[in-house]
């Protein structure tokens, strides 16, 4: 069949969790109540850095631009959820989809980017503690930030712009409740080649390498961590890196589980729960982390509450 005959559908139906739809008000429920506190848990984490003078370091720094990333990320999906839990199905226009999978392939990028950052600050601070200020100052801070944004927004272009020129004739139902690539490769009647391998080729600065950096930094940061000299020195070296190792152990996890491992006898509604814990519950757990267990978040809150009471 020649592309030119092909009749380019324009819009996909969106099937969600359709064996939820009995549960139907307390999965509405549940999802607006995760939604809010996913964006007031970041919100707060960004207002307490900018309060406080105490967290305005560079790990902190790097820590609202990571919860930006979750504020972003999570605005770009549960909402089309919300609508498709209300209307049994959702129906997204092809636009629509195309821009919700960039947006939400530019906060995954950004997320890989930032935690490579806030692993390469916190093995400087760890393993060359003298220099620290003098090479981790905001400078430096500013332009890492810089660069992982540009990176995010860029590079994912090249993806969608190749996506949105595919001919999807037919059928156009999204077996998942939000326009990720797995499902949507399927439905195209194009040649997808191209694609596959502008995928995997902008995976590996954007996923794969950041994820080496981390392995890398955590190797050298467990090897000083281990040559101090007392208990005490190395619990509170640790304590300083465990919430971001925490995060990058929840995040990478989920990741490798949809896009690396095989998913051939997966079925489709494993694959949806992966993905609802890496587009929801991440974004919802990082906040909490952090405030949890870190003092100088604590006390910048109790702060901030005594300051708003009065």
């Amino acid at each position: 069949m020649q592309e030119s005959n092909i009749t380019s559908i324009t819009d996909f139906i969106l099937l969600g969790f359709q064996s939820l739809q009995s549960f139907r008000t307390i999965s509405l429920f549940i999802l607006l109540v995760i939604y809010s506190m996913t964006v007031c848990g970041n919100l707060l984490i960004i207002t307490l850095v900018f309060y406080s003078k105490n967290l305005q370091t560079p790990m902190y720094l790097f820590l609202t631009q990571l919860s930006l990333s979750d504020i972003m990320l999570t605005t770009d999906i549960i909402p089309n959820m919300l609508h498709t839990i209300v209307n049994k199905v959702g129906t997204i226009s092809f636009v629509g989809c195309i821009t919700q999978f960039y947006f939400f392939v530019v906060t995954e990028s950004s997320e890989c980017l930032l935690l490579t950052v806030m692993s390469y600050d916190r093995y400087l601070a760890i393993c060359n503690p003298l220099h620290y200020t003098c090479i981790m100052d905001s400078i430096l801070s500013i332009k890492l930030i810089i660069i992982s944004w540009l990176l995010s927004f860029s590079m994912p272009l090249i993806d969608t712009v190749t996506l949105g020129l595919l001919y999807f004739c037919g059928p156009q139902i999204i077996d998942h409740f939000f326009c990720d690539y797995p499902p949507l490769i399927v439905l195209s009647c194009s040649d997808t080649s191209v694609l596959q391998l502008e995928v995997i080729f902008l995976s590996f600065p954007l996923v794969i390498l950041p994820f080496i950096l981390i392995i890398v930094s955590y190797i050298y940061i467990i090897q000083a961590i281990l040559r101090l000299s007392s208990f005490t020195k190395r619990q509170k070296a640790f304590s300083t890196c465990s919430s971001h190792l925490t995060i990058v152990s929840i995040f990478y996890t989920t990741l490798f589980c949809i896009y690396v491992l095989p998913t051939r006898g997966q079925s489709r509604s494993i694959s949806k729960v992966l993905s609802l814990f890496y587009t929801v519950v991440t974004p919802l757990i990082n906040p909490i982390i952090y405030s949890l267990r870190n003092k100088d978040v604590k006390i910048a809150f109790e702060k901030f509450i005594c300051k708003i009471a009065l």
